[in-house]
């Protein structure tokens, strides 16, 4: 009667604690619901940037991660897969007690072939927010729950594939087309069983089989051999089949990827575009982007060389150079040489370094009379010096020489101080600004100049880009294309966006075509003879402030339009020991014509349109347009030492782009002394002369 008795209380209490731990296994069902968000590693797809050509890749970024369908992944994969780490995967719940137990065996006799984990509890661990990784009965718990959950409402083929684009696999690969490429150089559906089953074995050890050797290799290749035997177990191969397969040849590993030369600066003005253009950091790094840029990799290889080529090896650390290349039909931005990038100090003279632009703005100006009813017979007053208002700050021409008289050609071709003043307040300065602005030069950067009688000197500060996009509207017939460095973005899903440039009418065709014939005599008799091209005609303009402190040749074929700029980083001449005191028609020019040499390179020969006069009729005779200059006010520019100037539309990185060191050996373009933004660099006095050799009045160049 007694053992009756404990029997039952027994039983009760059996029964008591199953039903407990049954209403505890109730409640903690029903407060582990399936997380709604996943972890963002885990679906993460990097971006790839690529070359005009779409196909060299320039740089990448994030996450290396492509997702493909499961249909995409040959099926000998995905049991290569299920062999090597649950063989149950589709006939269990998602929760395996066998495969947890068979852990714990494998691991105590040493085998370790198979974890205690399903794939999808794997998949939960590594895909859904809110699990922790650390090892713990509470979160194993929580994970077998919503495994068990997962199974209940998706299918095996939606969890097999989330498994394969999420798990990784070593060599920096994230999903399994990114480890076919990393292991085997080849896409995912083009592997053959051997190398399935080897991307199956590193799953448990993807550090140590990453790149075996020694003892490595020989466990990698026992690894291997275990999956191998484990699919003719679960039927995926036959017995011949297994006999018939190899070890699989694994390619070299790739160095993780690194930013070299230019490519630091490019990265940064394409996630800046971006940026502007409504993408995200986050979509740029983990969105599976390919952007494909405007940056052309020959000449882009070909604006370092023929910096680096040219500049003497004496050049002085702190002078910079910047050079930028635009084409006038589209606006893209197809090669720079923004100087050399560090790891400690940024620093691009391409993009981001404003300097004043000198007699290079002086076509801005002749367009905008050319625009306003003047022609380039017009004549203008070329006398030296010239005061507007302010005895005590008159306006000289290079070593104080007088031109009288002289229409529009001649003041281009000798880059006449005193004649494009007096132009400037004909047409006015208003007028000029608009022309400016409407080739893209930036408003914020002409407002403080533009009431200066200086101004059509070029006391802006511009950068080199907006200098060759500005002058890529005399190319284009008078059409401005807004410069740009991305072509298309296509996301995972294979979305296409093809960014179209905004074009601005800034000035007639025919003023345009004027502007572009001034500026050829420019090169054949004038400032700029040094940038000239043996086989094709050549429109361009010097640019020397004063004392030096930036010089410029800018010039263009129908083609192309390329700006280059010299500065020191610390606002004094640019003088290179034993070439003296530049001028724009020195090492720019020469810069220029190295660069533009082997760009034209195999281009059809393209003529300018003819001009609608040559300059050579008689002097204006309207009283308007005779008039002389108007008593202004004249304000030089202030603040004459250094100073940086922000530039809010750097961009920032989540994982900031590795770079070469520079060579402290080559010529020029070293770093900055001081870590910050780009100069601003600000003369004494207004750029009121192109700075040159005794006699030639204009940019300094010497002839003969």
């Amino acid at each position: 009667m007694r053992k009756r008795r404990i029997l039952r209380v027994v039983l009760i209490s059996f029964g008591a604690g199953i039903a407990v731990l049954a209403g505890l296994f109730a409640i903690a069902w029903a407060m582990t619901p399936i997380p709604d968000t996943t972890q963002k590693q885990a679906t993460a797809q990097g971006s790839v940037i690529y070359y005009r050509d779409g196909k060299s890749v320039l740089a990448r970024q994030g996450i290396d991660r492509r997702s493909v369908e499961l249909a995409k992944v040959p099926k000998y994969v995905r049991d290569a897969v299920i062999a090597a780490e649950n063989r149950s995967f589709y006939e269990d719940g998602g929760v395996s007690m066998k495969g947890t137990a068979r852990a714990v065996w494998s691991t105590v006799s040493g085998q370790q072939l198979q974890g205690g984990s399903t794939i999808t509890q794997q998949l939960v661990r590594n895909y859904y927010s809110g699990l922790s990784q650390e090892r713990s009965v509470v979160r194993k718990f929580k994970e077998i729950l919503i495994a068990m959950k997962v199974d209940q409402s998706r299918s095996k083929d939606w969890v097999l594939e989330q498994y394969l684009n999420t798990i990784y696999f070593g060599r920096g690969a994230n999903g399994v087309q990114s480890a076919a490429r990393a292991y085997f150089g080849k896409d995912v559906q083009k592997l053959t069983p051997s190398e399935g089953a080897y991307l199956a074995a590193v799953i448990q050890q993807p550090s140590r089989f990453a790149d075996p050797k020694g003892s490595d290799l020989a466990a990698a290749q026992e690894r291997w051999r275990s999956v191998i035997s484990a699919m003719t177990q679960t039927g995926a191969l036959t017995a011949e089949q297994a006999a018939a397969q190899k070890f699989p040849e694994l390619t070299t590993p790739k160095k993780p990827f690194e930013l070299k030369g230019q490519a630091q600066y490019m990265l940064e003005q394409v996630t800046a575009e971006l940026n502007r253009r409504g993408y995200t950091d986050e979509d740029i790094n983990s969105g599976g982007l390919k952007i494909v840029t405007t940056f052309d990799r020959k000449l882009m290889q070909a604006a370092e060389r023929a910096v680096l080529d040219t500049l003497p090896d004496a050049t002085p650390k702190k002078v910079r150079t910047g050079l930028a290349a635009v084409d006038p039909a589209t606006g893209e931005v197809v090669a720079f040489y923004g100087g050399r990038p560090s790891q400690s100090k940024y620093y691009d003279s391409a993009f981001r370094s404003k300097v004043m632009a000198g007699s290079t703005f002086k076509p801005y100006t002749l367009a905008a009379a050319l625009d306003n009813g003047f022609d380039l017979s017009t004549t203008v007053d070329g006398n030296s010096p010239m005061r507007v208002a302010s005895a005590a700050q008159p306006i000289p021409n290079d070593s104080g020489r007088s031109y009288g008289r002289i229409n529009l050609v001649t003041a281009t071709q000798n880059s006449v101080n005193t004649a494009f003043v007096d132009l400037g307040q004909k047409v006015g300065l208003d007028k000029v600004a608009k022309t400016a602005e409407a080739a893209g030069i930036p408003a914020a950067q002409l407002q403080e100049h533009q009431s200066a009688a200086a101004f059509p000197l070029g006391v802006a500060s511009i950068s080199a880009v907006q200098n060759a996009s500005g002058f890529s509207t005399f190319a284009n017939k008078g059409v401005h294309m807004e410069a740009h460095v991305v072509k298309s973005v296509t996301d995972a899903e294979g979305h296409k966006e093809t960014f179209k440039p905004a074009s601005t009418k800034v000035v007639g065709e025919q003023a345009a075509a004027d502007t572009a014939y001034a500026m050829q005599q420019v090169v054949k008799y004038g400032t700029g003879t040094a940038a000239r091209l043996y086989d094709r005609p050549v429109a361009g303009k010097t640019g020397t402030t004063d004392d030096s402190r930036s010089v410029w040749f800018n010039g263009f074929t129908p083609q192309l339009a390329v700006a280059v700029d010299m500065f020191r980083d610390d606002n004094a001449t640019v003088t290179i020991p034993g070439y003296g005191t530049q001028f724009g028609g020195r090492l720019p020019a020469q810069i220029w014509r190295a660069f533009m040499t082997e760009a034209m390179a195999g281009q059809p020969v393209e003529e300018f349109p003819e001009p609608s006069d040559y300059g050579y009729s008689s002097d204006y005779s309207t009283p308007d347009r005779d008039r002389d200059v108007p008593d202004r006010e004249y304000t030089p520019p202030q603040n004459p030492d250094f100073t940086p100037e922000p530039d809010e539309s750097e961009p920032a990185f989540t994982d900031p782009p590795m770079t070469e060191a520079p060579d402290d050996n080559g010529p020029g373009d070293g770093e900055p002394d001081e870590t910050g933004p780009p100069p601003t660099l600000v003369p004494d006095q207004p750029s009121t002369r192109d700075t040159g050799p005794p006699g030639n009045g204009g940019d300094g160049q010497q002839q003969g």
